[in-house]
């Protein structure tokens, strides 16, 4: 079987050459890689683990990514789009996807788990505790967060209180005195920073208005469609119900919409519903949201880990705490409709249905 070494030896370069130039990495001349391609293909070179390896200063060439939950649509995206980067230069991808489960935290953030089998560390969604942090900055593991920020590592974020001022500001704007909000409450086990900061936000933004803050217009929906209605279907039992209803994500906003539309309210006339994120869904419900850049931070968070484990080969200036851009993105769920004086339980009418009935 052809080695790295064959290849060396054919082109008359060293064996770190002959990696970089296959993995399409800089600082190789074309007629270098060139070169090294041709050999590779006229010797059916096939690449071992253990070469690259060797040829990388004993690398794994792997990035482990550490998520929540895996089939929720933001991670799954912030997931693509890291992994995109790290494929186009030669680097595997780990997966753990803990789901809520402490002991698989404890398991990749504080043992063992990970030593020898990963180059680096990308963590989406979750805020470490301070043991974590300790405990991974003493192993030298090269850590890049997506969503918290972490002050000894570089983090890839948008402005979550921010977002939900954006979204709460808009209702307000519209007239809206009884605005609800659907996020994640229930996070002190996972840490958590986004649904914190979009709570935060929205309280906030209330009092700045002059309306203190209801407890029972804050509800559960746990970033799923399912969490949604259910948050939904409680909030529009209410009497007088609220007249309109900020989401912590899009999913949560599509099962707003669901349950608005099974008690046969109108959008926006008799309810106007924001959500978050701009999913690839939700222009298809009409959906009002504050859009933020899911692939782009994926795409940036590798990047950062690119250049923790190889600043040489690396010629980007990046600033270790990337904040990105949002933006309002004004839809039919909120519409130019002023809000409705009142909202009783059974207000509705013929008019036009929530979500994609409209």
């Amino acid at each position: 079987m052809t080695s790295i070494h064959d290849l060396a030896r054919e082109t008359g370069v060293s064996t770190a050459t002959v990696s970089r130039a296959l993995r399409g990495l800089p600082r190789v001349s074309e007629d270098t890689r060139r070169r090294v391609m041709e050999a590779a293909v006229r010797l059916g070179y096939v690449p071992s683990p253990h070469a690259v390896g060797l040829a990388s200063g004993g690398q794994t060439r792997t990035v482990a990514i550490v998520v929540l939950f895996v089939t929720r649509w933001f991670f799954a995206t912030v997931i693509s789009g890291a992994e995109q980067v790290l494929r186009e230069r030669g680097y595997d991808v780990l997966l753990y996807n803990l789901d809520d489960d402490q002991e698989a935290r404890r398991r990749v953030l504080g043992t063992h788990l990970l030593t020898k089998r990963v180059d680096a560390m990308l963590i989406v969604g979750l805020g470490p505790t301070p043991q974590e942090v300790h405990w991974l900055s003493n192993q030298g593991m090269p850590v890049v967060t997506v969503g918290a920020r972490v002050a000894q590592w570089p983090s890839v974020r948008v402005d979550d209180e921010l977002v939900a001022r954006t979204a709460v500001q808009h209702l307000l704007e519209l007239g809206h005195r009884r605005i609800a909000y659907v996020g994640m409450l229930n996070d002190a086990s996972l840490s958590l920073a986004t649904p914190r900061a979009r709570a935060r936000g929205y309280r906030d933004t209330l009092r700045d208005a002059g309306i203190e803050p209801d407890p029972d217009l804050e509800l559960e929906g746990g970033f799923t469609l399912e969490g949604g209605t259910s948050a939904g279907d409680r909030l529009l039992a209410l009497s007088p119900r609220p007249t309109a209803v900020f989401c912590a994500s899009d999913e949560m906003a599509f099962g707003v919409l669901r349950a608005a539309r099974r008690k046969g309210l109108r959008v926006p006339e008799d309810l106007s519903v924001v959500g978050v994120d701009d999913h690839e869904m939700a222009a298809l419900f009409d959906l009002t949201t504050v859009r933020q850049p899911v692939l782009e931070q994926g795409r940036l968070a590798a990047r950062h880990v690119l250049r923790l484990m190889a600043p040489q080969e690396s010629d980007e200036v990046v600033s270790d705490h990337v904040e990105l851009g949002t933006e309002l993105v004004v839809r039919g769920t909120t519409g130019l409709a002023p809000a409705p004086a009142s909202a009783s339980p059974g207000a509705g009418g013929e008019g036009t249905k929530a979500g994609v009935d409209r």
